[in-house]
């Protein structure tokens, strides 16, 4: 996902985020972790339903800027066009399609 986005990023838009947004429990974080990441580089947002998107890549990033007292991040922000390339397993893509299809009704 990180080439594509690299080899499309002109395609794909840039965006800041609250940090405060998401909340800490979410996901599960590993305090080890946290002091090696770099906040520069831009998280991942996907979207999992019409107009919703979540963060997929950069937990970690999230919890050290919360920590550090910076409110926002880069993300990148995939719609679902660009990141349902990504579905890897077949259930989960035929799931997925029988959500989004749900929602044209």
């Amino acid at each position: 996902m990180h080439e594509y986005i690299e080899s499309h990023s002109t395609d794909i838009d840039l965006i800041q985020i609250e940090v405060e947004n998401f909340p800490k429990s979410f996901s599960s974080i590993d305090e080890s972790h946290i002091d090696s990441v770099d906040i520069t580089k831009p998280a991942i947002l996907a979207e999992i339903s019409p107009g919703n998107y979540n963060l997929i890549d950069g937990n970690h990033r999230k919890e050290k800027a919360r920590k550090a007292g910076i409110n926002r991040i880069s993300a990148y922000k995939l719609n679902v066009e660009q990141h349902i390339k990504f579905m890897t397993e077949k259930e989960s893509y035929k799931s997925y399609i029988k959500y989004w299809n749900g929602k044209l009704r």
